[in-house]
C-alpha cells in the first residue's frame, strides 16, 4: 500500500513460484450452491461451475469469470486465476489465502499455506490460491516497460534539489499514464474493492456458504473490507500483520516510516553484538555507518560486480527488504560489509529480490505496476511534490535512517496524479458479522506496525487479537508453536485464542 510494502513484493519465502500451463485434462467440478446477496445482472457469475485441472507446482488451477465492471456486468469479463491444494481427508469447506501486496500474486500461495497449516485443518479444507484482478495471470495490469520499470527502481526516491524533484516528479507522472496507454480498462477496473466481490463470486463458485479466508498484510484489508461488504458470508477469518482502513496513504506511510526506524534500530543493536558485522562499537556506529553508505550513494553510485552500479535507492531497497524478517539480517549484515569495501553487488541482488527483477529489464511478475495501479486507486489522492516534500522532512526528522523516511514520503509521488481513485473512502473497519475473527499483530512489525493490529481489532466488533512479540512482517508460518497453534485450533473448531494471549 505504500513505498515499504512495495519493497516486500515477491521476496518472502512462502511466495516460491509462478503459475505454470494449465493442462486440459479436467480432473474434477464442483457445483456451486445457490448465490448469497447475488444482485441482478450477476446470475451467470454466480452461478459457474469452476473445472479444475493440474498444473505443475501449483496442485490444480482453474478460472473464475467475473464482471469487469460490477456496475455493468454485461460491459465485458475477466479471468482469474485459481489454483487448489486440495483436502487430505474428508472435506468440509476451503479456505481462501491471500499473501498481501497490493500486486502480489497468490497462486503459489495455497500450497504453501497447506504446508503451514495443521494436519487437522488441512484434511478437512480445500485452501485455494488467486491472483487478484490486475495481478500476474488475473487480467494483469501494465504501467511501465520492463526498461521503465528499471528507470524507476534506480531513480532518485528521495530528492534534495529542484530538478531532482521535477525528475522524479515526471517519472512518477508516468505511471499513471502508462496503465492508460497500455491497459486502460484493466487499469480502470482494478482495486480493493472490486477485488472483495471477485471473492464473494468465489465462495459461491467454490460451493460454499460462508467464505473462509487467511490473508496477510494488504489481505487483511480485503478480509476487513469484504466483511463489511458482505457480513453474512464470512466464516472463519484470520488476518495476519493487520492494515488499519481508517488511515489514507500518506497515514499508513507515516505509520510505516516510524515503523522501520524501530526495525532499523532493533537490527543495528543486533549488529553490533556481532563479530560479522561491518561497522564496530554499538548500535549508534551501525546506524551512522549506513547513513555514511546512504550518502555516498546519493553523491555516486557504486560499483558492482554486475552490468549495472548501484544506486541509493536500490540500497534503500535491500534495506526494506531485510527489515521484513531477522532470517534476511545475516544477509544485509553481509551485503553491507561488501559495500564498505566498495562493491554494491550483494546489495544489488537484494534489491533486485525485492523487485522480482530477472534480468537488466526483466520481471519475473507485473507487481511493480500492479502494486501502483490498485493502491493508488484505493486512496485519495495524497499532495503534491511540495506537501510531499513537508513531510520528507518532517519524518526524517530525528530518524536514525532519515533517507529511509524520505523514501516512505516521496513513494507516494506516483498516486498524485493518478487518473481515478476508489468512491470508498478510508474509514473504520465496520462488519455487521456475528462471526468471530482473528487478527494477529507482531509488536514489531515494520510494514504493518502493531497498533494497526489493535485498532483493527477494536473496529471489528466480533474479533480478538492475538499479539506475537517479535520482529518481522506477519507471524503464523514462521515458526512459532504459539501462533501456529492458536490459528489452527481456529481454523479446526472455530474457538478463539483467550482475550490477551501473547506469544514470544
Amino acid at each position: 500500500m505504500t513505498y515499504g510494502e512495495q519493497m516486500r513484493r515477491r521476496s518472502l519465502p512462502r511466495v516460491v513460484a509462478l503459475l505454470a500451463a494449465v493442462s486440459t485434462a479436467i480432473t474434477g467440478a464442483i457445483v456451486a450452491t445457490p448465490a448469497v446477496g447475488a444482485t441482478a445482472g450477476l446470475e451467470k457469475f454466480y452461478g459457474q461451475t469452476l473445472q479444475w485441472s493440474p498444473c505443475d507446482d501449483q496442485g490444480e488451477c482453474s478460472t473464475l469469470l467475473v464482471p469487469v465492471d460490477y456496475s455493468s456486468p454485461a460491459s465485458g469479463d475477466f479471468r482469474i486465476a485459481l489454483s487448489r491444494a486440495k483436502a487430505t481427508g474428508t472435506k468440509a469447506g476451503s479456505i481462501v489465502v491471500n499473501p498481501g501486496g497490493p500486486g502480489a500474486e497468490g497462486l503459489s500461495f495455497a500450497e504453501y499455506a497447506q504446508s503451514s497449516l495443521g494436519d487437522s485443518v488441512t484434511r478437512a479444507y480445500d485452501i485455494i490460491g488467486f491472483d487478484p484482478r490486475g495481478v500476474a495471470d488475473s487480467a494483469p495490469v501494465t504501467c511501465m516497460t520492463g526498461k521503465q520499470t528499471t528507470t524507476w527502481l534506480r531513480a532518485d526516491a528521495t530528492p534534495d534539489t529542484a530538478a531532482e524533484v521535477s525528475a522524479y516528479s515526471r517519472l512518477a507522472a508516468g505511471i499513471g499514464r502508462g496503465c492508460l496507454a497500455f491497459t486502460p480498462t484493466r487499469a480502470r477496473n482494478v482495486g480493493s474493492l472490486a477485488t472483495v466481490r471477485d471473492m464473494d463470486v468465489l465462495r459461491a463458485a467454490l460451493g460454499d456458504k460462508q467464505l473462509n479466508f487467511l490473508g496477510y498484510s494488504y489481505g487483511t484489508y480485503l478480509g476487513a473490507l469484504y466483511a463489511q461488504e458482505f457480513p453474512g458470508n464470512v466464516g472463519r477469518f484470520v488476518l495476519d500483520g493487520a492494515v488499519d482502513p481508517s488511515m489514507d496513504s500518506m497515514q499508513i506511510s507515516e505509520g510505516q516510516s516510524k515503523a522501520f526506524q524501530v526495525a532499523m534500530t532493533r537490527f543495528a543493536r543486533s549488529c553490533a553484538r556481532l563479530a560479522s558485522c561491518p561497522y564496530r562499537g554499538n548500535a549508534a556506529k551501525v546506524l551512522d555507518g549506513i547513513n555514511a553508505l546512504l550518502a555516498r550513494l546519493d553523491r555516486a553510485p557504486m560499483r558492482t560486480d554486475k552490468s549495472e552500479t548501484l544506486t541509493q535507492s536500490q540500497a534503500l531497497g535491500a534495506l526494506f527488504w531485510a527489515m521484513y524478517s531477522r532470517d534476511y539480517w545475516s544477509n544485509l549484515r553481509d551485503a553491507l560489509s561488501e559495500a564498505n569495501r566498495g562493491n554494491g553487488s550483494y546489495l544489488l541482488t537484494l534489491a533486485d529480490l525485492s523487485a522480482d527483477r530477472t534480468g537488466p529489464n526483466t520481471y519475473g511478475s507485473n507487481q511493480n505496476s500492479a502494486f501502483y495501479a490498485i493502491s493508488c486507486w484505493d486512496s485519495p489522492a495524497p499532495p503534491n511534490a511540495a506537501g510531499l516534500a513537508a513531510a520528507a522532512r518532517a519524518w526524517s526528522t530525528r530518524a536514525p535512517v532519515p533517507e529511509m523516511a524520505r523514501a516512505l514520503a516521496w513513494g507516494n509521488a506516483p498516486c498524485s496524479t493518478w487518473f481515478g481513485h476508489s468512491a470508498l473512502a478510508p474509514a473504520p473497519a465496520s462488519s455487521t458479522t456475528d462471526s468471530p475473527i482473528l487478527v494477529i499483530g507482531t509488536t514489531f512489525d515494520p510494514a504493518t506496525p502493531y497498533p494497526w493490529a489493535v485498532s483493527l481489532a477494536e473496529q471489528l466488533s466480533t474479533a480478538r487479537l492475538l499479539t506475537y512479540v517479535g520482529d518481522g512482517h506477519t507471524a503464523f508460518g514462521n515458526g512459532n508453536k504459539c501462533v501456529d497453534s492458536a490459528v489452527n485450533a481456529y481454523f479446526s473448531s472455530g474457538a478463539l485464542p483467550a482475550a490477551g494471549t501473547r506469544c514470544s
